[in-house]
């Protein structure tokens, strides 16, 4: 078994430790009102766009998500949370040394012996969610149960879930399919890009993720009897039959969305053995992009 496979299949209970800890650690995250921006990079930048989504729609402060080498540093913020595995990632530690001294830093890290450590003002430790694989799974909605918990959206019917999505089986069809799109909706947008990723890392695959309104507007158009549409969270009413009527696989998530993303790493792994690649060693990548003279 790879260590993606042993990684991803450990979330429930990371996730009700990450519920619990967040109870510890709620002078660290974003207080109510507070201006808020969620930076990471790669996965943790999708999972930031979950979390801006979250915290915004529930009238808890203004929340943005950016790439950490996009962050816009003419904005004023009250905090700027950082989520980055590795804690060595250049260009989240150039954002926080840039902000330092004028705007709160947060850094959700899953090791305390790297350089973010000292980066940030405040620091989250998820360390019982670190990986050895290249590609993320656990540490990333480790994250962002951790602070969906903090906004108290977290609910024990999400790791109840994440246990079906860990035991049944994928669709018939789906791994054999020649190209996936993911949809979602506010929040779950940052999950489906997330899933078109893991897709994209693991196993190479043809993979793109949309706004679910936005798939009509001619995405739809690439839909066939080979390919398959996958959707975060509830449906806008007619996709479903109208993807249907391509040929196109359609799979309902009609799980915790989260939950659908533990899915959707089940599937990257399969595809991946399906074609004979190693999901723990994905074509041209590190675990952490540390820039030359950073």
């Amino acid at each position: 078994m790879s260590h993606v496979e042993n990684e991803l299949s450990s979330q429930p209970e990371c996730w009700k430790r990450a519920a619990e800890l967040a109870l510890q650690h709620k002078d660290a995250l974003p207080a109510a009102g507070e201006r808020v921006a969620v930076v990471g990079c790669g996965t943790s930048f999708f999972m930031a766009q979950a979390v801006a989504a979250l915290r915004e729609g529930a009238g808890l402060g203004e929340t943005d998500a950016f790439a950490a080498s996009e962050f816009p540093a003419s904005r004023s913020y009250d905090r700027v949370v950082a989520l980055t595995r590795s804690g060595t990632t250049t260009e989240v530690l150039d954002l926080l040394a840039l902000v330092r001294g004028r705007t709160r830093t947060t850094a959700i890290t899953a090791d305390p012996a790297t350089p973010v450590m000292r980066a940030a003002d405040d620091l989250v430790v998820l360390d019982f969610a670190d990986e050895e694989s290249v590609v993320q799974t656990r540490f990333a909605t480790t994250a962002l149960t951790l602070l969906r918990a903090h906004l108290g959206l977290h609910t024990e019917q999400a790791v109840t879930d994440a246990r079906t999505a860990l035991d049944e089986p994928l669709p018939e069809r789906l791994v054999a399919a020649t190209q996936f799109s993911f949809l979602g909706r506010g929040w779950t947008n940052g999950l489906a890009q997330e899933a078109a990723l893991k897709m994209r890392e693991a196993s190479l695959s043809w993979t793109e993720a949309y706004p679910a309104m936005e798939y009509r507007h001619g995405p739809i158009s690439i839909s066939t009897t080979t390919t398959a549409t996958w959707m975060f969270g509830e449906a806008p009413e007619g996709l479903a039959e109208q993807v249907a009527a391509t040929g196109a696989l359609w799979i309902e998530g009609r799980l915790d969305p989260l939950a659908e993303l533990v899915r959707a790493q089940r599937l990257a792994v399969a595809v991946a053995a399906a074609r004979g690649l190693d999901p723990d060693r994905p074509r041209h990548l590190t675990r952490s992009v540390i820039l030359d003279g950073a």
